[in-house]
């Protein structure tokens, strides 16, 4: 058994079109390798900072990971049982971490991003973020409830009463 505790540079494609870990970011990587029947056993954790963009308000978003790695680096020629078909061989008595650290990195970070778990976003009818102007409003009418706003409109000029316009009105009335 052998525990290893490096930094080293990420490598460029880490991470998915939103977030992900710039290319030469340190990353630090504490892992121990342990000699079995079958090959090496890699297990450890992984640590670094993620960026992109928060998919609410579009501003910067950072995740800090630390994400577990369990890997089986098999001798070659030799077939592990109850395995799948991701079995990574060693080659020449070397380990190739990338793919296994790309797997766990990637797995583990956000689908959607934010910038912070309360982030209310930008505003549908003009884009400001809404952090920025917490109490930003608009004052607009749902296309579909138009019609109704206008006979809303009409109602209240209906409110006052006009004596003339009246059919029971008496003339007394009309002449006050």
């Amino acid at each position: 058994m052998r525990s290893v505790r490096r930094v080293v540079p990420a490598p460029a494609g880490l991470g998915t079109v939103v977030i992900g870990v710039p290319e030469g970011t340190d990353l630090e990587l504490n892992l121990r390798l342990e000699a079995v029947m079958e090959g090496v056993l890699v297990t450890g954790s992984v640590r670094g900072p993620a960026v992109g963009e928060c998919v609410r308000c579009l501003a910067d978003a950072r995740v800090d990971l630390d994400v577990d790695v369990m890997d089986l680096y098999v001798y070659p020629g030799h077939t592990v049982p109850d395995e799948d078909d991701d079995v990574r061989e060693l080659q020449d008595d070397l380990i190739d971490l990338q793919p296994a650290i790309r797997d766990a990195v990637v797995t583990s970070l956000p689908f959607q991003p934010v910038c912070r778990e309360d982030c209310l976003g930008l505003c549908p009818d003009c884009g400001v973020r809404l952090a920025d102007e917490p109490d930003h409003r608009h004052e607009s009418v749902d296309p579909r409830w138009a019609a109704l706003q206008g006979m809303l409109s009409d109602a209240a000029s209906d409110r006052v009463p006009d004596v003339a316009s009246r059919p029971d009105a008496t003339q007394n009335e009309k002449e006050s």
